[in-house]
């Protein structure tokens, strides 16, 4: 049997392999990651894992409708708040 992937290279894989075209993350529930996740790794937390691996600065996460998305750290829109821009329009 080959041997299991780590938590990272298996993050990294679900988001290179589920990513759609024109997308550069995977949301976490509605692409099937979560419950992937579960299965492979025989019931861990997902949100646990990712959430460690964000701080760690091998992925990004970005809160959304429904869950997260997860990126590469390349790949991660830049963080901005609606207090920014809101500031930017505002010419301040």
């Amino acid at each position: 049997m080959a041997e299991k992937l780590s938590y990272e290279e298996f993050v990294r894989k679900a988001i290179v392999s589920l990513r759609r075209d024109g997308y550069k993350g995977i949301h976490t529930v509605y692409s099937g990651f979560n419950e992937a996740f579960k299965k492979y790794f025989d019931g861990e937390d997902p949100i646990k894992i990712t959430n460690q691996l964000a701080q760690e600065g091998k992925i990004a996460l970005r809160p959304v409708k429904g869950g997260v998305m997860l990126y590469l750290p390349e790949d991660a829109p830049a963080s901005r708040t609606k207090g920014e821009d809101i500031l930017k329009k505002m010419g301040l």
